[in-house]
């Protein structure tokens, strides 16, 4: 796996930590996003080796983003 991250998060707090920690250990966050739908439409754009959910979130929550995600890349890993 690459360490090309996209780290979803509506909480700017959360990314922020989510971002520190993931910086601190090697890995590349490549992105970020606000709610399901710019997940869905960063994922597209940046195509990264894994992407960081939350599942509370307006517009599109993590579970629709998930499923949107999978059917663009059923490979896609998603934590």
């Amino acid at each position: 796996m690459g360490n090309r991250i996209l780290v979803v998060d509506d909480a700017a707090f959360m990314r922020m930590m989510i971002k520190d920690i993931l910086t601190k250990n090697g890995f590349e966050v490549v992105g970020e996003a606000t709610d399901g739908v710019q997940a869905v439409e960063k994922y597209q754009e940046l195509k990264p080796d894994l992407v960081t959910l939350d599942i509370t979130m307006p517009e599109m929550d993590g579970i629709e983003a998930l499923k949107q995600i999978r059917k663009i890349d059923p490979q896609a890993k998603v934590i």
